[in-house]
């Protein structure tokens, strides 16, 4: 059963080397992801999914160990899932959302559970995220799930997707959900809609849903910004 889960967005920026000299910018963030781990640790559990955006061909499961970098950003950084201490079996390296979790894990020094990590398609329908967070819910007596993905990119004129008037509405209803842990909300949100604004963290918030449908968590928003045009959200249930 889920028994705390963590949402945290997943810009590689986040990573103050590839953020250079921006990288100040984004500390209430990094700090915020740091408050939302805590409380995962706090809730002992028995095993953290790790669960983000990934393309094509870095969907499907990651175990304990595996790789990631951020050399396609152009830092010589390397990052394990599970930290330095976990075993590292050769295979698929981390897409960058799963890498960035990677990086906030070994951060925050976790060592309270074993973790493994999920990395979900984008056009993945709600249905399926749903039923992929019930099977993840069941996996253990305490499970734990850090959830990354960030929400429009079409909140300014120089964001990624350009500016949208749709966005700002979209992403005040995902942070409300997120604060307030309602999962209907969250199967309910348009999955058309999230495409067209570029808001990667549908899936993973569908997959969190599908996770706690009986889990009874209460949440709290504990960052909501959009730097760059991008919607960031950090919060926590537990």
């Amino acid at each position: 059963m889920l028994v705390a889960a963590a949402v945290c967005p997943c810009p590689p920026l986040l990573v103050p080397e590839v953020a250079a000299g921006a990288a100040p910018e984004l500390d209430t963030a990094r700090a915020a992801c740091s408050d939302a781990l805590a409380v995962l640790a706090a809730a002992r559990p028995d095993r953290l999914v790790v669960v983000g955006p990934a393309e094509k061909a870095g969907r499907g499961p990651y175990p304990e160990g595996a790789r990631g970098s951020f050399r396609g950003f152009g830092v010589d950084l390397a990052v394990r899932l599970g930290g330095p201490g976990a075993e590292n079996p050769a295979g698929r390296e981390l897409p960058s959302s799963l890498a960035v979790a990677a990086w906030l894990l070994e951060r925050t020094g976790w060592s309270a559970a074993p973790v493994d990590a999920l990395g979900v398609g984008e056009p993945l329908a709600a249905e399926r995220c749903v039923e992929a967070g019930r099977e993840i819910g069941a996996r253990a007596a305490r499970v734990a799930l850090l959830v990354m993905g960030d929400a429009s990119a079409c909140r300014t004129l120089k964001a990624p997707g350009y500016l949208d008037p749709r966005a700002a509405p979209f992403d005040a209803e995902v942070a409300r959900a997120l604060g307030e842990a309602d999962i209907e909300a969250l199967k309910a949100l348009d999955t058309e809609l999230a495409h067209e604004l570029k808001a990667a963290g549908r899936a993973p918030w569908q997959v969190l849903a599908g996770a706690a449908e009986d889990a009874g968590l209460r949440g709290s928003l504990l960052y909501e910004d959009a730097p760059y045009g991008v919607g960031y959200l950090v919060a926590a249930w537990s």
